[in-house]
């Protein structure tokens, strides 16, 4: 780990700066997990893939984040911000120009396994990052600005991927994500440095899961994570084989519903550094999604126009919850678990949209897109009444 730094030697511009590059990092990293999705028309209208190989194949880099996440986190906790960004970037960068080279199902799967693999060291470092440069009345905020990465992030790919795979193949798709980690590794060389923290040897660091604050917070996430996953990966080949649209027109849409999302991340956040909560805003997000996803279900295969309204207010509602509760992970694990923490948070999600995507793969197959949909609203409204009181003022 780096030398502890003086928090006033580093100016305003500067924490600003690293959020900047903390967005673009975690963007990158988006691009490279969620990316393949946008390869599901292709490899199942051109390379004769079912639905649900197509998406097995689109959940390998998910895959791989969920085996690693934890790993970075206990890296993140022992070695620092800073190496973990470089490194993983730089092993996300070389993997996603091997994926651009192979042949086959089982090698692009497995390639794009070991991106997502690497690509995982983004989501604890610079969310620590954030927790570690910003005061707890502006972490809110600031997190919520990082986590519109991850949305701004698939918009793009889905603008970019999506286009080149019906146009020009899979290959020249996979060049974006291979392009967008190597440019975040070097803004991370250059602008990137670890937050402060106290002496090991004189912080007090208790287990923080002797509590069952984090282990609610992780299983609320877990659960609204599934709609959340069920947009991403199904909105384009919805708007594709139901409604009729071309590849470029549906992945343009995506991209753009990925605006208000973003935007709906920093203002759950500002608005949990103003109510002084975490949670309350949490509980919120998940009755909204519930909500969304079930009128989503309930039109998706009726030709109506407000469907796909809907589709759009699903992408902005189902993403607006990882920001609050990623701060609150890292806030209340403390400087020294909050790596650890943080890669069990996102552990457990990925986990979950790795069995969700086939299996929502499947329902659609099966039941239909009515049915499919439908059935996700079921995780955030049984996640209202887990999610657990703040314990006080938000920690420091």
């Amino acid at each position: 780990m780096s030398a502890v730094l003086d928090p006033a030697s580093v100016s305003s511009a500067r924490r600003w700066s690293m959020l900047a590059v903390g967005v673009l990092a975690q963007g990158t990293s988006a691009i490279t997990i969620n990316g393949p999705a946008f390869l599901i028309p292709t490899l199942h209208r051109r390379e004769g893939l079912s639905l649900v190989q197509a998406a097995f194949v689109a959940a390998a880099p998910t895959i791989g984040v969920m085996l690693t996440l934890i790993a970075w986190g206990y890296a993140v906790d022992r070695y620092g911000e800073r190496f973990v960004l470089a490194a993983g970037l730089g092993g996300a960068c070389l993997s996603g120009i091997v994926a651009t080279q192979v042949h086959g199902t089982i090698p692009l799967a497995a390639a794009l396994f070991v991106a997502g693999g690497f690509a995982s060291s983004t989501s604890s470092a610079s969310g620590r990052v954030v927790v570690g440069w910003f005061p707890a009345n502006r972490r809110g905020l600031a997190m919520g600005i990082r986590q519109m990465a991850q949305p701004l992030g698939v918009g793009i790919a889905a603008i970019s991927i999506a286009v080149l795979a019906d146009k020009h193949g899979i290959t020249t798709a996979l060049v974006v994500p291979a392009i967008a980690t190597g440019v975040a590794l070097v803004a991370v060389v250059l602008v990137v440095l670890d937050p402060p923290r106290p002496e090991r040897t004189l912080a007090e660091s208790p287990n923080p899961y002797r509590n069952d604050f984090l282990w609610r917070v992780h299983g609320v996430s877990v659960l609204l994570v599934i709609p959340q996953f069920a947009v991403w990966t199904f909105g384009l080949v919805w708007l594709v084989d139901e409604r009729g649209w071309s590849a470029g027109a549906a992945g343009a849409l995506i991209a753009a519903s990925q605006v208000p999302g973003a935007l709906g991340r920093i203002a759950a956040g500002h608005v949990s550094d103003l109510v002084g909560s975490r949670m309350a805003p949490l509980r919120w997000v998940a009755v909204a999604a519930g909500i969304t996803m079930l009128l989503l279900g309930l039109t998706a295969q009726s030709g109506w126009w407000i469907a796909v309204v809907l589709m759009v207010v699903a992408t902005t509602v189902t993403v607006a919850d990882n920001g609050l509760a990623f701060t609150a992970v890292a806030e209340r694990a403390g400087p020294f678990w909050s790596g650890r923490a943080l890669g069990v948070q996102n552990t457990a999600q990925f986990l979950t949209a790795a069995v969700a995507a086939p299996l929502v793969g499947a329902g659609i197959t099966h039941w239909g897109y009515t049915a499919a949909f439908s059935l996700t609203a079921l995780g955030p409204l049984i996640a209202v009444p887990l999610v657990p009181k703040d314990e006080g003022a938000l920690p420091d």
